[in-house]
């Protein structure tokens, strides 16, 4: 089932989507020629998928931009995020040599071209469900493919309010059932499925993926094992939105010996996961916009803040100087929000002339 290469190689290919999918990433800091980079950078014709098993009927499929997750069974498949669209018939073979079930629903995580690319041809494979006046008024339209499911954040960033540098995203790639509110849950395949929005992360569209039974969660961009959190100010994203979403994660997970196994966590971007990583993950960003907070709290500029090296201990790991996210780039945007979020005081000189002012107007 699995696609044989080196470790090496499966790590340039998941570090080099990472880079091209968040520059493909409609909003944030990527301006269109950074778009159009990111996908000449890749060569998707070199690109192989990688298939892991997370539960008897749950896989990850890592491949080019984030990674799918999917739950099979008697009444069809599931497929959350669809990579780029250049690899949707790679991502389509992986998908069969796992199950011949019909793929019923396709899950957006969020608005971002490397996770959404493909939705129009995963979901043009797949046939949904429907009955009675639907099938009678619409004809065969009305199963010719798969839902298409999404926050109505998403739909409302596709459709609406697109912000500056955004490609235009083909309308098949568009959700075709939104939800608003909190979550989704219905049966699938006798599961319960829980499609859970996190306001303001790193978007203000994401949504997790719980799997009950399966105690799977696939996260999309609220989590990842290989870069800093990439907080798409442009569409809505903030660092304390993040921070609670690695929190809910974490109300969710549950560890099994000494805090390893347990729950399965699927990236955005990386490696198979559990708790223990959210963890880690939640620790840093916490730190790091505690850190920043508090230089905010004191007055200090941008500039001093970034002298500080409030990322320092955690750069070997997630810090890097070049690309579309830099570790500067996310300093600043954690710095801005704090900076919004405690405004500094006013000056005592400025007060003591306006008080002046004021006992010289007479009030």
């Amino acid at each position: 089932m699995t696609t044989s290469y080196s470790r090496k190689g499966r790590l340039l290919i998941v570090v080099a989507a990472v880079a091209a999918g968040a520059a493909i990433a409609v909003g944030g800091r990527a301006t269109a020629q950074q778009q159009q980079t990111g996908a000449q950078q890749q060569d998707f014709d070199k690109v192989q998928m990688d298939v892991v098993q997370v539960r008897p009927n749950v896989y990850m499929i890592v491949g080019a931009g984030g990674n799918t997750t999917i739950q099979f069974g008697d009444e069809g498949v599931m497929v959350v995020d669809t990579q780029f669209p250049q690899v949707s018939a790679k991502l389509l073979t992986a998908i069969k040599s796992v199950t011949d079930a019909p793929i019923r629903y396709v899950v957006s995580t969020h608005v971002h071209g490397d996770h959404i690319g493909g939705n129009e041809a995963i979901a043009k494979a797949g046939r949904t469900r429907a009955g009675g006046n639907v099938v009678g008024d619409i004809g065969a339209a009305a199963t010719s493919s798969a839902g298409i499911i999404a926050h109505e954040n998403v739909l409302k960033r596709l459709s609406v309010d697109p912000p500056a540098g955004q490609q235009a995203v083909p309308f098949g790639n568009w959700p075709t059932e939104t939800f608003f509110g909190d979550k989704r849950e219905f049966l699938f395949n006798g599961e319960a499925v829980q499609i859970i929005h996190e306001p303001d992360a790193h978007t203000d569209g994401d949504s997790l993926v719980f799997f009950r039974r399966s105690d799977v969660v696939a996260t999309g961009d609220l989590f990842t094992t290989v870069m800093y959190p990439f907080i798409d100010t442009a569409n809505g994203g903030t660092i304390n939105g993040y921070i609670k979403a690695l929190n809910a994660i974490m109300d969710i997970t549950v560890p099994s010996n000494v805090n390893e196994g347990g729950t399965m966590v699927v990236p955005g971007h990386g490696r198979l996961s559990d708790e223990q990583d959210v963890i880690e993950y939640r620790d840093m960003a916490t730190i790091v916009r505690d850190r920043i907070r508090e230089y905010a709290k004191r007055g200090m500029t941008l500039e001093q803040v970034k002298a500080k090296k409030p990322t320092f201990d955690f750069d070997p790991r997630y810090g890097t100087d070049t690309g579309f996210w830099t570790t500067s780039m996310f300093v600043e945007t954690i710095y801005k929000e704090m900076v919004k979020e405690n405004p500094p005081a006013p000056a005592k000189g400025n007060q003591r002339n306006r008080s002046n002012q004021s006992k010289g107007s007479g009030e």
